[in-house]
């Protein structure tokens, strides 16, 4: 790996990378992985031929379940049912990935946080509001840090 004072001969150019494709997460359980992202926070989960071609046989399984974000980014959960547990110290990042964040409705944010405490569900940090929107932090089943964020409320 280079270091940021070290040249390099080719790079790719600013909006070479189109937008995020996918985003993959090891899960312990997957019915609870599965109940969180699709009931809890109401993503679609991808059904029949809507499942990528390279996963049908996975997803017939059960050892993979696939989830589409409102922008249409791809959420892949892979069952691990052999992975570590989380520290039991949330706040012990576990991975190198810190969270996954959503956008929502700055009408909707009060909506959403009463919907993580109704659940039980722990809360990480906040909500917190900054000059760039509101937001709160809370885990998945497996200890992953999950963001609810909004823009500021226009005046």
């Amino acid at each position: 790996m280079l270091s940021s004072t070290q040249s390099v001969n080719s790079v790719l150019a600013p909006g070479n990378l189109r937008k995020v494709h996918h985003i993959a997460l090891n899960v312990q359980d997957m019915q609870a992985s599965r109940y969180f992202y699709g009931t809890i926070l109401g993503l679609h989960e991808l059904t029949g031929e809507e499942v990528p071609a390279t996963l049908v046989e996975l997803v017939a399984s059960g050892k993979v379940a696939n989830f589409i974000t409102p922008d249409g980014t791809i959420l892949d959960l892979f069952g691990e049912p052999e992975l570590s547990p989380p520290n039991p110290d949330p706040e012990k990042t576990f991975t190198r990935a810190y969270h996954l964040a959503f956008d929502i409705d700055p009408q909707l944010f009060d909506r959403a946080v009463t919907v993580i405490r109704e659940n039980k569900i722990a809360i990480a940090h906040g909500p917190v509001t900054r000059p760039t929107g509101r937001g709160v932090y809370f885990y998945d089943p497996d200890g992953f840090m999950i963001e609810i964020r909004c823009d500021p409320e226009a005046s």
